[in-house]
């Protein structure tokens, strides 16, 4: 039996299996195990049994619960409310001023979360009700959101750069130091959009109103400049200790997690209800994400085992003969069209280990590789028909949004990812400076 009738098998088996609506860990470990056992007999059910001691020994994915916890514990504790406010109040009077500010917002939620869901429910609850309250067009704030909170797994703290470090063997300050110029770079592009679509259209983003700016005065905007702070210094206390080495990355995701609670006491929120909320949220997504890889990861070793990874550099290089840059172009196109069924945890265990050792050989840099991967993830989490972040806008978002203003509402940010994407296969150095600076070569 040939290796591309399995591949065809596999991938077909899951893409049939995740339509029923079964969950994605479930549907890729059952048809890795299903595969091992139809091609190897009994004994090849050991694999998942060995997947998740790869998984246990994964050290740095402790990291993951001590990053969201500290995202929730911010979100929970009212500290994102007071951010929402701080860019509401400074930013209110520009034309499309909340929306510019919703999206530093996302930056900073971003820096103190590692993830797009904390971004997404703290936009879609805090600040979508207060956009649609001051005359914002829906489709555009609703763009807003979903783009501005996928910019969680490109900003430092990333938990798939994490993840992504573990699998390529790189080291995962150059990965987060690597995301700092190119997520900045996608902010500025979505911000530089709002702000000349609202000057040529004003009513789509009007200003903050007269009668209202003049009920906030200088005290409250350096009250609310004080409080903004805060989550600032949170992130820069964890990046330091990390960066300079007196703290290891666990380390320095527990030391934020403890300083977000510190912070949630010092504002007065911390109480039990917010304690147990954070921790709850938090139980669930790490046990979600840590599930996804179990699952990915006895799919990927069925499909390793078969050498896909010598069977696909043959076909690409030799049978197909094609440019080092036609592949990977291929190979983020892949990506795209995976991550609009796989969530980005379980595309990368899958596929990650197929592609790393050919991007490798075929001279391009593997952290570059890693930037690239992570903004085709996060196109597709706003790509239909099944884009993660659009089911999660879907959920939260008020009845007079409907499901076609919020794929309309992707369009214009879709086309800026894939702009950033090109302007860093261009420029690569966006990337790649930070991270030669901090090395020192």
């Amino acid at each position: 039996m040939s290796s591309e009738f399995i591949t065809l098998f596999m991938f077909g088996t899951m893409m049939v299996l995740l339509f029923t609506g079964q969950r994605v860990f479930g549907v890729i470990g059952f048809v890795g195990t299903a595969a091992a056992l139809w091609l190897w007999g009994q004994g090849s059910f050991e694999m998942p049994f060995n997947a998740s001691f790869q998984v246990l020994n994964w050290y740095p994915l402790i990291t993951v619960p001590f990053f969201v916890f500290m995202g929730y514990m911010l979100s929970e504790s009212g500290i994102a409310n007071n951010l929402y406010r701080l860019f509401h109040v400074w930013f209110g009077p520009v034309r499309g001023g909340l929306a510019l500010g919703t999206i530093g917002l996302m930056v900073l939620i971003a820096a103190l979360n590692g993830l797009s869901v904390a971004g997404m429910a703290i936009g879609a609850t805090i600040a979508l009700p207060q956009l649609l309250r001051h005359g914002y067009d829906k489709v555009m704030v609703t763009g807003v959101i979903q783009a501005g909170s996928s910019l969680g797994i490109l900003i430092p703290p990333s938990v798939v750069l994490v993840l992504y470090a573990m699998i390529a063997r790189q080291p995962v300050i150059d990965l987060w130091l690597a995301g700092v110029g190119p997520g900045l770079l996608m902010a500025a592009l979505f911000a530089t959009y709002v702000f000349v679509r609202c000057l040529v259209q004003p009513d789509i983003g009007p200003a903050l109103p007269a009668e209202e700016r003049a009920q906030i005065d200088w005290s409250e905007k350096l009250r609310l400049l004080r409080v903004g702070i805060l989550p600032l210094a949170i992130f820069a206390v964890m990046m330091t200790l990390f960066m300079t080495g007196v703290t290891s990355l666990v380390e320095s995701s527990a030391v934020g997690a403890l300083l977000a609670t510190l912070a949630a006491w010092w504002a007065g929120n911390l109480n039990r209800k917010v304690f147990e909320e954070s921790t709850r949220s938090t139980l669930v997504i790490s046990a979600m994400f840590l599930w996804i890889i179990l699952g990915a990861l006895c799919f990927s070793s069925v499909y390793d085992g078969l050498g896909a990874v010598r069977a696909v550099r043959t076909l690409m290089l030799e049978t197909w003969d094609f440019e080092p840059w036609t592949i990977l172009i291929l190979m983020l196109l892949s990506f795209v069209i995976m991550g609009m069924f796989l969530d980005d945890t379980a595309m990368l265990v899958i596929v990650a280990p197929l592609y790393i050792p050919l991007v490798i050989s075929l001279g391009f840099n593997p952290i570059w590789f890693g930037i690239l991967y992570t903004i085709t993830c996060q196109i597709a989490y706003i790509t239909p028909p099944f884009g993660y972040n659009l089911f999660l806008m879907r959920a939260m978002a008020p009845p007079e949004i409907t499901l076609v203003d919020i794929y309309r509402s992707i369009v214009p940010f879709f086309l800026l990812m894939v702009l950033t994407i090109v302007i860093l296969m261009v420029f690569p150095e966006i990337a790649l400076w930070l991270p030669a600076l901090y090395r020192g070569s």
